[in-house]
């Protein structure tokens, strides 16, 4: 979904129409928060399946990733719409090329704090979780080389 109102967001702007704009920025924004969010909860998919390997019985797992992974990026834009709609809107980057208009963020502001700021502190939460991961990795192959070199002995 994202890609498909990406690639026909300046298509839609085109008709400046400021409502549709509104919602083409919107549906944008919110799309582009979820794939961060699913990507993160991919990491932490990750990180029970390789490293809390046993024991790791979480009740309707599904239906709380879920939650999250379309929740939290609508409460983000559930705030940004409830604080001022007119923060997404048509932004015109060239008057000379009427076909660069796109729907977005208008405002610096909002656009740091909740697309930058959202995608670095999950940037940071997959940094460690892979880390966390491929420190588990090397303790299970070291492990298993000292396995190996005492039954050898």
């Amino acid at each position: 979904m994202l890609n498909m109102v990406f690639l026909t967001n300046s298509w839609l702007s085109s008709f400046n129409q400021p409502g549709l704009c509104i919602t083409v920025a919107v549906l944008l924004h919110y799309f582009l928060l979820a794939a961060f969010t699913w990507m993160c909860l991919e990491s932490l998919h990750l990180y029970l399946t390789l490293v809390k390997v046993f024991n790791v019985y979480v009740p309707k797992y599904i239906l709380k990733c879920c939650i999250a992974g379309w929740g939290v990026p609508a409460i983000v834009i559930s705030i940004v719409l409830i604080v001022n709609k007119d923060f997404y809107g048509n932004g015109s980057h060239s008057e000379s090329n009427p076909f660069s208009n796109f729907c977005w963020i208008q405002e610096n502001l909002v656009f740091y704090t909740s697309v930058v700021a959202y995608v670095v502190l999950i940037f940071l939460t997959n940094t460690a979780v892979f880390i966390t991961v491929l420190l588990q990795i090397h303790a299970m192959k070291s492990r298993t080389q000292e396995r190996s070199t005492f039954w050898k002995r």
